[in-house]
C-alpha cells in the first residue's frame, strides 16, 4: 500500500506576528524584533510540531511607520545560522533579493547555512518591487518589473550553477596520499549573460541535500516563470479555492513545459490565521488585534494593496468598482497581492472591512476553532490547490503554540501530516528529491560520447 500524501507547513515569522499590532498586546517585548533567542523559541515550537521550515521574509529598507510599530529586520542567513544551531531538524529558510546581491556571494552565504544545518538550508528567491529598497542602491525608484524578474532569472542560473560545481564525491579525504579532492569534480562555471560573468567554481562543498532548497515568493508572470523554472517549492497568495487549484495546475503545466517532473515542485500557499479555542474566542481575539488599528488602519491595509488613495474607500461600502476598470498592479509594487485581492473582494463582493477581515499580510486569513482551521487546510490540500502551507499567525509566540498543540495533531489524526521527522534535510522533508550535478551529469554524458 502506498503512503499516503503528506501535508507540509512552514512557520513565516513576520515581526511579531502576522497581525500588525500583534505587539501592542505585550506578549513579547517590543525588542523582541531584534533577539535571537525569540526566533529560536519559534522555530523550537515549530520543530516540536513537526514543520517543515520556519521563514524568515526580508527587504534590504526600513518600510512601515517605525514610530507606530516594530520595524526593522536582523539579517535571515546569519540569523538563521543561529536558529540552526538551535535546531535539530527543522528547516531555515531566508528570502534574498536577487535584484540587489551577486550571485557569488549570495551563493556562499546560502550553502554556508547549508553546511552548517547539515541541509536544512533554502532560499526564496524574490526581487523586491518597493522603492525603498532601490534608494539603498543607488537608484532613484526599483526596476520595471519585466527587468528585475530578468535578472532574476538569470542570477538563479547561475547560483544553481555554483551549487553543482562541487560533485557530491569530488572530496576524497586520502590523508595517506595526500589527496583532499579530484580536480577533474569541482567545475569552472564560465557563465557570461546578459547580466553576469561569473567564472566559479564556488569556495563551499556540496551539502547533505545537494543544495540548498530554492522557494519563489511570486505570483505574477515573470514570477510565475521563474518559479516553475528554477524553484523547488512555490510561496503564492491565493485567496479563493477556486484561484488556488487554477494555479496549483498552471504552475505544474508550466513545469512540465521546462522539462521537469511536476512532482518536484511544491506549492504553498500562505495562510494566515487567528485561532481559538472556539470560533467565538477566535473572533474576540482577531476584534481585539483590529481594535488597535482602527477603522483607518484597515482602510491604509487595502488601500495599500489595491493602489487607490485611503480617502476614496468608506470602510463598510464595497470597492470603488468605477474607479477600478482601467486599476492595473502597480509596475513597483506586488502583482500577486494586488490580483489576490481584487479577485476575492470582485467574487464575493465585499466592503473594505469585509475584504479586510479576509485578508492579512496579502494572504487569506482564517479565523476560528482549531478544527476548522484544520478543515479549512485539508480541504485546500485535498481539492489540489495545495501541497502545504505558509503559516502567519496573528501573534506569536502564542499563535504558533496552540498551531502546534491544537491544529497539528488533528491533521495528524486525519493522516494528512507527519508525526514524527523521518529524515535530517530539508528536501527530505518536503518529499522532495536529491539534485544531481548539472555538471556530474554531463561528465557521464562526454564519456559516453567519448567511448562510442
Amino acid at each position: 500500500m502506498s503512503q499516503k500524501k503528506q501535508m507540509s507547513i512552514g512557520m513565516n515569522i513576520l515581526g511579531l506576528g502576522g497581525h500588525s499590532a500583534a505587539w501592542r498586546t505585550g506578549e513579547v517585548p517590543a525588542q523582541a524584533i531584534s533577539d535571537p533567542d525569540y526566533y529560536i523559541n519559534v522555530a523550537k515550537i515549530s520543530e516540536r510540531g513537526t514543520l517543515d521550515a520556519i521563514f524568515l521574509a526580508d527587504g534590504p529598507a526600513l518600510n512601515g511607520n517605525v514610530g507606530k510599530q516594530p520595524a526593522g529586520r536582523l539579517e535571515p542567513t546569519i540569523l538563521l545560522t543561529a536558529v540552526a544551531l538551535a535546531t535539530t531538524h527543522i528547516g531555515v529558510i531566508s528570502t534574498a533579493s536577487s535584484t540587489y546581491n551577486q550571485p557569488y556571494n549570495l551563493a556562499r552565504r546560502l550553502a554556508s547555512v547549508d553546511q552548517l544545518s547539515k541541509g536544512r538550508a533554502a532560499w526564496n528567491l524574490v526581487t523586491n518591487a518597493g522603492d525603498g529598497a532601490a534608494q539603498n542602491f543607488g537608484l532613484t525608484g526599483a526596476p520595471l518589473h519585466v527587468d528585475r524578474y530578468a535578472r532574476g532569472a538569470e542570477f538563479a542560473e547561475v547560483v544553481i550553477k555554483l551549487w553543482d560545481s562541487w560533485e557530491d564525491d569530488a572530496i576524497i579525504g586520502d590523508h595517506e596520499n595526500g589527496v583532499f579532492a579530484d580536480p577533474a569534480k569541482v567545475h569552472e562555471i564560465n557563465h557570461v549573460g546578459p547580466y553576469f560573468s561569473v567564472k566559479g567554481p564556488l569556495n563551499v562543498s556540496r551539502s547533505p541535500q545537494g543544495r540548498p532548497v530554492i522557494f519563489q515568493a511570486g505570483s505574477s508572470e515573470g514570477g510565475k516563470s521563474v518559479g516553475s523554472r528554477y524553484a523547488d517549492a512555490i510561496f503564492t497568495t491565493q485567496t479563493t479555492l477556486e484561484g488556488g487549484v487554477e494555479f496549483y495546475n498552471e504552475m505544474r503545466t508550466r513545469a512540465r513545459a521546462w522539462g521537469r517532473n511536476p512532482d518536484h515542485l511544491k506549492i504553498m500557499p500562505g495562510i494566515s490565521t487567528v485561532i481559538g479555542s472556539t470560533e467565538e474566542e477566535a473572533n474576540r481575539r482577531r476584534d481585539h488585534l483590529d481594535s488597535f488599528e482602527g477603522n483607518n488602519g484597515l482602510i491604509q491595509q487595502i488601500a495599500g494593496r489595491i493602489g487607490i488613495p485611503a480617502n476614496e474607500l468608506d470602510i463598510d461600502a464595497p470597492l470603488p468598482w468605477h474607479r477600478m476598470g482601467d486599476l492595473t498592479p502597480p509596475e513597483s509594487g506586488s502583482h500577486g497581492f494586488f490580483e489576490a485581492q481584487i479577485r476575492l473582494a470582485k467574487t464575493e463582493n465585499l466592503t473594505v472591512r469585509e475584504l479586510s477581515r479576509r485578508i492579512r499580510s496579502g494572504h487569506r486569513l482564517v479565523v476560528g476553532a482549531p478544527e476548522q482551521i484544520s478543515d479549512t487546510m485539508e480541504e485546500w490540500f485535498l481539492s489540489g490547490a495545495a501541497d502545504g502551507f505558509n503559516l502567519m499567525p496573528d501573534g506569536f509566540p502564542s499563535g504558533a503554540q496552540i498551531f502546534v498543540d491544537e491544529v497539528v495533531p488533528i491533521l495528524r489524526k486525519r493522516g494528512i501530516f507527519r508525526h514524527e521527522y523521518t529524515g535530517t534535510t530539508l528536501r527530505h522533508h518536503l518529499g522532495l528529491p536529491k539534485p544531481v550535478s548539472q555538471y556530474a551529469k554531463s561528465a557521464v554524458a562526454d564519456n559516453v560520447a567519448i567511448r562510442a
